[in-house]
């Protein structure tokens, strides 16, 4: 059985292709396939509200190949959602009717907080210390999802305007900062120890490039090290020299900035990274969508 998940972002859209395997009330799901395009739709919904008729067209074209491709993996069931770019968009809605009617995909624009639910749907906490507390990090082009988990248990969540591209192009605000500051210090203020979750595919970046073992956490010193070295590159070394790809290139320093910034206020001194983001948290719901009766889910780690 293979189910599907498209996430439309502000820097880049993904889908993920996954195979479930069922046994006794268990399902194991591994990752079949995973698409990404660089389509960059943040660069024009922050800066004018509108997305330019080359992006959307891009998007359908696409949202079009994903659905062939999904075709051609007899993808049973599948679900789709867009972030921050499109909220943004004064034409989101009606991209959502091309995509519809060209693509013959349902698309749906989620707020932030849903993002954020989103996002945990995939309950990494659960395989850690249920007596610690967790702070979960999602870093996107056009937003940062924050939640706090204690005893295994959701304490609250929230989205703020803060991400990468919104960052390179000027358009992140003092006010939201604050609002982020405020947040995290009234939330972690009665916690000592956090450990921090970081998502997004910056920190998975990031991760790798810091050479540390799957399950070892990525220490504060260790990714403000890694920031002061990747940043004493120009962006054109940082892709020739580093090889990191141009729509990495980029982004990787301010995610790296709002990681570490969220980190400092919270205290946090090491942080996991699991390697899953917003389209596992999509496979998840799916998964308890059409096996309402299933007790565990669990993924096999295999390559894609």
């Amino acid at each position: 059985m293979r189910y599907a998940a498209i996430d439309i972002g502000s820097n880049a859209v993904r889908l993920l292709i996954a195979d479930m395997v069922e046994i006794n009330e268990e399902i194991s799901f591994k990752k079949n396939s995973l698409v990404r395009v660089p389509i960059r739709l943040g660069d024009d919904a922050f800066l004018d509200k509108y997305i330019s008729e080359r992006k959307a067209n891009d998007l359908v074209k696409s949202m079009s190949a994903f659905r062939n491709l999904m075709d051609v993996y007899k993808v049973r069931d599948y679900t789709a959602c867009a972030t921050s770019a499109m909220r943004e968009a004064q034409n989101g809605s009606d991209i959502v009717m091309r995509i519809k009617n060209e693509a013959n995909i349902d698309l749906e624009i989620v707020d932030g907080k849903r993002e954020a639910n989103i996002i945990y749907s995939s309950h990494i906490e659960k395989h850690l210390d249920s007596r610690r507390v967790y702070l979960y990090i999602d870093v996107g082009g056009g937003s940062t999802e924050v939640s706090v988990f204690a005893n295994g248990l959701l304490i609250d969540s929230n989205s703020f305007n803060i991400g990468t591209i919104r960052m390179l192009d000027n358009q992140d605000t003092e006010e939201t900062w604050n609002e982020l500051k405020s947040f995290i210090k009234t939330l972690t203020k009665n916690y000592k120890n956090i450990q921090g979750i970081g998502t997004g595919g910056n920190i998975n970046k990031l991760f790798k490039i810091s050479g540390e073992k799957e399950g070892v956490a990525l220490t504060f010193a260790k990714l403000k090290a890694l920031y002061d070295y990747l940043n004493s590159f120009s962006l054109k070394d940082r892709i020739n020299v580093l090889g990191l790809k141009e729509d990495r290139a980029d982004v990787i320093i301010p995610a790296s900035e709002i990681y570490l910034t969220i980190m400092r206020w919270a205290g946090i001194k090491q942080m996991f990274v699991p390697k899953v983001g917003l389209v596992d948290g999509l496979i998840h719901l799916l998964i308890e969508k059409n096996y309402p009766k299933v007790v565990s889910i669990s993924e096999r780690t295999e390559s894609l």
